[in-house]
């Protein structure tokens, strides 16, 4: 999904080529978004469907992670693995889509390293990565326009994923070494991040850059706000994000 300004087409099109390198299978790749100039050759893309009836925020938004679950969206059929747009691919992606055949699969969210000491982690999913069955999945969509009001509600779910993960009904966690948060796992925690680079984490199959740094701003390194955002450069993420 792309609008907005945040994410240029450059990052749609490093998406793409990289998901070219790492996957062996034929795939489609969609792309929603009101603006397709400058994107490659073989992106397929569609404009965003109607707002369903959401009122707390502005249309397009992350809800459309939920609308794109209902039977027939843009002919999709069969496994389909939502990404965003600021991941790293470090390795195949074969996997993702041989993993728990024909089950809803998702990122179990991560949490400040200083919270997991205090409790375990929630059962929330990270929807930066999740695959569902294209065609077989309305019962997301269908739980979504029928509880629309409690998924806008931040004290029953906090975000969108909360709500997915809910809608899904049944659903499994990636492996937890596939999938790495570039802020909790890939960061040196405060004070080593001011000496430390970040390393390449070991078995990693996509790195995710939610929030801040961007995958550019990994690369050159990143001042942040706070001296514990702070990121010294990590030219690694060069040689995986890009054409």
């Amino acid at each position: 999904m792309k609008w907005g300004t945040r994410y240029p087409a450059h990052y749609v099109n490093v998406l793409f080529r990289s998901i070219e390198r790492n996957l062996s299978r034929p795939f489609r790749f969609l792309c929603l978004t009101d603006d397709s100039s400058e994107l490659l050759p073989g992106i397929e893309t569609a404009p965003f469907p109607e707002n369903p009836g959401i009122t707390q925020s502005r249309w397009p938004n992350v809800f459309l992670k939920l609308v794109m679950t209902r039977d027939g969206f843009c002919n999709l059929e069969g496994p389909t693995l939502f990404l965003d747009l600021d991941l790293v691919i470090l390795d195949s992606i074969d996997g993702f889509f041989d993993y728990m055949p024909g089950k809803n699969c998702i990122i179990h969210n991560w949490w400040e390293r200083r919270k997991q000491l205090l409790r375990s982690r929630p059962e929330i999913g990270n929807s930066s990565i999740f695959r569902f069955e294209a065609g077989k999945s309305q019962y997301i969509y269908d739980t979504f326009i029928a509880e629309m009001d409690r998924a806008q509600d931040r004290s029953i779910f906090v975000t969108e994923q909360h709500f997915l993960t809910y809608a899904m009904k049944e659903r499994y966690w990636w492996p937890e070494e596939w999938v790495r948060s570039f802020k909790f796992n890939v960061r040196p925690p405060f004070p080593l991040n001011l000496v430390m680079a970040p390393k390449k984490p070991a078995g990693a199959k996509f790195v995710v850059f939610h929030g801040q740094p961007d995958p550019d701003d990994a690369i050159a390194g990143f001042p942040g706000k706070k001296l514990h955002h702070r990121v010294l450069p990590a030219p690694w993420v060069a040689e995986y994000w890009k054409l």
